[in-house]
């Protein structure tokens, strides 16, 4: 508890260039975009497969692909290749490291979906892009926000391994407290990431009570 106490209440922690704030934004920065692209290619692809049911065997090999992804091991080396002049050294892991849960829980949702409502969605006249976005969407749509969410952790929690490399985010003081045996910088940088982990789960939560049908959160209660 002191070192916490330590930590926030030192002034010097909340102002210039590796301050909480600014070490916040970048983090953010960092899990953000990576997030979004992530998204960008992880939702499109799972309604895809997920509707045409071609290419199942893609989310198989990215859901496997997520067990075995080394972040940091990929970080080095793609620093090593591209430098540190711009943030994709830190992006391309988050977003390799994101992708799968969108992916695959994205796919699960669409193929989850009730034949007999795809059925009954045909047979009154929608077609196959109607039927995906006026009713299969609307009913993954749970398992989709939960693919994010899980997504939306991991990254918050990985992206404190930009530090290894010499960029910047929450991971600095876990790193440069570690170097120079700064343990109060080392347990605020902890707590402000599992802050910042925990602020995001709550985020989705709200995000799925206000998008989410209600007659679909009562069919998956039920369920």
């Amino acid at each position: 508890m002191n070192w916490l106490i330590d930590f926030f209440g030192d002034p010097e922690n909340w102002s210039g260039p590796d301050g909480i704030p600014v070490r916040l934004l970048q983090h953010l920065e960092f899990s953000v975009a990576a997030l979004v692209v992530a998204a960008l290619i992880g939702i499109p692809l799972g309604l895809l497969i997920g509707h045409t049911g071609r290419g199942s065997l893609v989310v198989v090999v990215t859901a496997n692909l997520a067990r075995a992804l080394p972040t940091l091991g990929l970080l080095v080396l793609i620093v090593l290749v591209l430098g540190t002049a711009s943030i994709w050294p830190v992006l391309i892991p988050l977003i390799a490291l994101a992708v799968p849960p969108i992916l695959v829980n994205t796919f699960e949702g669409i193929r989850g979906v009730d034949p007999d409502l795809r059925d009954a969605a045909y047979g009154m006249g929608l077609n196959g892009r109607q039927v995906l976005g006026k009713v299969l969407v609307p009913v993954a749509l749970p398992l989709i926000l939960l693919g994010l969410r899980l997504a939306g952790v991991q990254v918050v929690a990985t992206a404190a391994v930009a530090a290894y490399v010499g960029l910047g985010g929450l991971g600095r003081y876990i790193i440069d407290g570690l170097a120079t045996k700064d343990y109060p910088s080392v347990v605020g940088g902890s707590v402000l990431i599992v802050l910042f982990a925990l602020a995001v789960q709550v985020l989705f939560t709200i995000a799925q009570r206000v998008t989410v049908s209600p007659g679909v959160s009562q069919r998956l209660t039920v369920r």
